[in-house]
């Protein structure tokens, strides 16, 4: 018997890709399966940034760059976030690595371990858990509730922060839940942080751009009395349609940066050089593709909403970015995992179980709408037809 670390049997990990294999496989065996649990858009990378990949091989980009990034990269970044935030923010801040999960994974790395306690949000991405509990650090939960529009609360946060608590995630717009929280929640927050210098602060805001209905995204950037305690989360992935290219970019402070660094020296070396190339072309380019995608999840997040409330036992609130529905399915009387699972295989629906992204998440399954129009209104039938049989 190989004796391994007790960490790995902590570590957890994200079930929308085993349900992703489960479909795959089913569909595999002849089984029409409509897909609404993989949080991907479902639209092609844009061409220029396809074309951009390719001309960086062909230029002969095919080496190492240095593990925080190239500096074109993290330059094209800078501008980004100055024009998203209005903030300034140094290329030697910048990391570019390779997809959102590795700046979580370093985050919670840092400030995770025996005795220490981080705060996540639950519901939330479950590999917040899995890591904080893989590094043996308490996970405390930050209760995300529907009654509150799927927004943390500034106070209910406040209240968790002892003097064990290392580090703080939020996210917002947010996964699974499509909640945004409002600017003066946030403001409420950073107030309240200020009596809690020893807390750091890592902000998910990976869909940044994917807000409804007026809402508009408050970066944690903007609060200049936080900014040696943040760290942002952000990447290409949602945003152009680059899940598999595995892209992202986070912000540091001064004091944590060269610790990120040498994790990447030891770790993952770099980014693959095209890619990155591939990254300036989405920034600096046309964001046309951008826009078409967002109106389309806008359009197709009224129709899913719609939808899921005319099933029985089914309420669905309105989500107000990213681009997922997590309706409430507790009047069902089916427990959210079976639910899931139930139809998947009876009705060929893939979707996620609450329960996967915490345990506040019982009583709600998670639809992503990174799927067309006609899919939607697919799945809705069949789930009418699975809940009425």
């Amino acid at each position: 018997m190989l004796r391994t670390i007790s960490g790995f049997d902590r570590i957890g990990e994200e079930n929308a890709f085993a349900v992703l294999a489960r479909a795959t496989a089913l569909a595999a065996q002849g089984k029409d399966i409509i897909n609404l649990g993989i949080g991907q858009p479902d639209f092609k990378t844009p061409d220029h940034i396809v074309e951009a990949a390719i001309k960086a091989l062909k230029d002969g980009h095919h080496g190492y760059t240095p593990a925080n990034g190239l500096l074109a990269t993290r330059e094209a970044v800078a501008r980004r976030t100055f024009t998203t935030t209005g903030v300034e923010v140094s290329p030697e801040n910048i990391m570019i690595v390779p997809g959102g999960k590795v700046t979580m994974f370093a985050a919670i790395l840092i400030f995770g371990e025996p005795g220490a306690e981080i705060l996540y949000p639950d519901p939330g991405f479950p590999i917040y858990r899995s890591m904080i509990e893989f590094t043996g650090a308490k996970p405390v939960p930050v209760p995300i509730r529907e009654e509150n529009g799927f927004a943390f609360s500034a106070e209910e946060t406040l209240a968790l922060i002892t003097p064990k608590t290392r580090l703080l995630i939020l996210n917002s717009p947010a996964n699974p839940t499509g909640g945004v929280t409002p600017k003066s929640e946030i403001e409420k927050l950073v107030k309240g942080l200020e009596a809690h210098p020893h807390v750091a602060i890592m902000s998910d805001e990976i869909y940044d751009v994917m807000t409804y209905d007026g809402e508009e995204h408050c970066s944690l950037l903007t609060f200049p009395q936080i900014r040696d305690r943040l760290i942002i989360l952000n990447g290409w992935s949602k945003t152009w349609a680059m899940t598999g290219w595995r892209m992202g970019w986070s912000i540091w402070p001064d004091q944590l940066y060269d610790k990120v660094r040498k994790l990447a020296v030891n770790c993952w070396s770099c980014v693959n050089a095209p890619s990155q190339f591939a990254g300036i072309a989405a920034i600096d380019g046309p964001q046309d593709d951008v826009i078409k995608m967002c109106k389309a999840f806008d359009n197709r997040r009224k129709v899913v909403v719609d939808g899921l409330n005319s099933l029985p036992g089914i309420s669905c609130a309105t989500p107000k970015g990213a681009f997922y529905a997590f309706p409430n399915v507790k009047e069902t009387g089916w427990p959210a995992k079976q639910l899931a699972s139930a139809l998947l295989d009876e009705a060929g629906v893939a979707l996620i179980g609450g329960p996967d992204f915490g345990i506040l998440g019982e009583g709600y399954i998670r639809l992503s709408y990174a799927n067309s129009e006609e899919n939607i209104l697919r799945a809705i039938e069949r789930m009418e037809k699975f809940l009425t049989k």
